[in-house]
Order: C-alpha cells, then structure tokens, then sequence
C-alpha cells in the first residue's frame, strides 16, 4: 500500500508527488537518458531500462542527476554511500555554522550608576561572544518621552562605554516608547 506521505490516490491507482529525492531504478520513466558510469565515463544515450539493465549487472543503482536537461542525465552509483556521504556533509556544514543571536538589555531613564555599569559589563561580554546586542531605553510615562534627550544622552553614554567591543549599524531611533540601537561585534 502506498504512503499517504509521498502519494495521492487518484481513481484507484497511485501516484507518486514529486519529493526532494533523486529518483533511482525504476522509478525513472523517461524513453531515453544520458548515461554515465561508476567510474565517471560517459557511457551515452540510451533507453532507461537498457540504463536500468548496465545498473544492475554492476550491482548498483541508476539514479537520476539532473532531470531537467534534455536527455535527462543519470548516473550508476551506489545510492546509499551517496546518501550516506551527502547527510554526512550536511552534519558538517551545520556544525560549522555560526549563528549570531540578538541579545538585548533593557533600560529606564534613572538607571543608576551600578546598574548602569553591569549593564555594560555583559553588553561587552555578548559581543565578545560574537553576538549582536539591542540596548532599548524605555520610557515608562508619557512624561518621560517629553525628554527625549535625555534616553539620546544616555544611549550616547552606553555606546562610548562600549565602543571598544562593538559599534552600531544604523544611528539609534525611538520605536513608540522605546529609543533603541541594535550593537554589531568589532572583528
């Protein structure tokens, strides 16, 4: 019975959807196709069961290359070390991959000194670790956002106080009730 996953049923026969797979062996359907060895030779134009027929008597699988040249391209190949070897460059390739995340550290207006100086200590340490920081001010009263310029001092106080470990990509603005800037790590 076919998996509801990769088929759909359509007057009692069943179909394939097409998935990210290669197709391989018999379920490649095209008259003629391009043929190249195990070895990397060109082996030529031929039908896709004669294909199919040199597959088999090397004891491995006929898999489709690129369906979309005309004649689509196939090549004999043990599909499973394929597979194996391709997951296997995947894992690497996600494993050598660095996401930077966006760290961020909130303030009021009257953040005191103290507070004011551990904010700029981890600021330093998440660039450091490679990681983008948004510093948002936050104006808590609608009073507050009559003194704007005072969120804009104490943005410009943090930025000095960190611009030896990172600079901003885009001059800081104000977001509703928050003045905000997000900080890119220096290289």
């Amino acid at each position: 019975m076919c998996s509801r996953l990769f088929y759909y049923f359509k007057e009692r026969r069943c179909f394939k959807i097409a998935t990210k797979e290669q197709l391989i062996n018999e379920d490649i359907r095209e008259k003629e196709v391009r043929v190249i060895g195990s070895d990397g030779t060109q082996l030529g134009i031929m039908s896709s069961a004669e294909a199919l027929e040199k597959a088999e008597e090397a004891d491995l699988d006929l898999v489709m290359i690129s369906p979309t040249a005309t004649p689509p391209v196939c090549r004999i190949m043990d599909y499973g070390k394929y597979r194996f070897e391709q997951t296997k460059r995947e894992k690497e390739a996600r494993k050598n991959q660095k996401t930077a995340d966006v760290k961020e550290i909130k303030m009021s207006l009257n953040i005191d000194t103290n507070d004011f100086n551990i904010k700029v200590k981890s600021a330093i340490k998440f660039l450091q670790n490679g990681d983008k920081v948004k510093v948002t001010v936050r104006f808590r009263r609608m009073r507050e956002l009559s003194h704007v310029n005072l969120g804009e001092e104490l943005m410009k106080r943090f930025m000095d106080a960190v611009a030896e470990y990172g600079t901003s990509d885009k001059p800081s603005k104000l977001e509703g009730r928050n003045y905000a800037v997000v900080l890119s790590p220096k290289k």
